[in-house]
């Protein structure tokens, strides 16, 4: 079961998350498990393999926003690095940081 306590331990920060939701944490772990559930992972791969590096940052700059207001901060980093590669447009092998991604993610899947 995920509770704030786990995901401190796995490096978030709490404190931040919590504000936001009035320190309320059912309401805030609520918001957690369905940020991570959300399509869109499914959809940046999806993108990514299609090479449509415009919506891949559309997709993974979205992403940004959600698990960076959850406060997921290890989740919110490697999403980050991914953000800023497409930002740039960059013709790279995505398939790293994706995989960076669903690791991360994963660790917090594991939990739920």
């Amino acid at each position: 079961m995920l509770t704030v306590d786990k995901m401190k331990e796995l490096g978030c920060n709490t404190a931040e998350g919590l504000g936001r939701c009035l320190n309320n944490e059912m309401f805030y772990l609520n918001l957690v498990q369905m940020g991570l559930k959300d399509e869109n992972f499914a959809k940046l791969e999806e993108v990514l393999k299609n090479n449509d590096l415009e919506k891949g940052f559309e997709v993974a700059h979205g992403l940004k926003g959600v698990i960076g207001n959850l406060a997921i901060t290890p989740l919110y980093n490697a999403i980050g690095e991914i953000t800023e590669e497409l930002r740039a447009r960059k013709q790279i092998d995505y398939a790293p940081l994706l995989a960076k991604i669903k690791e991360n993610r994963d660790k917090f899947l594991s939990e739920l």
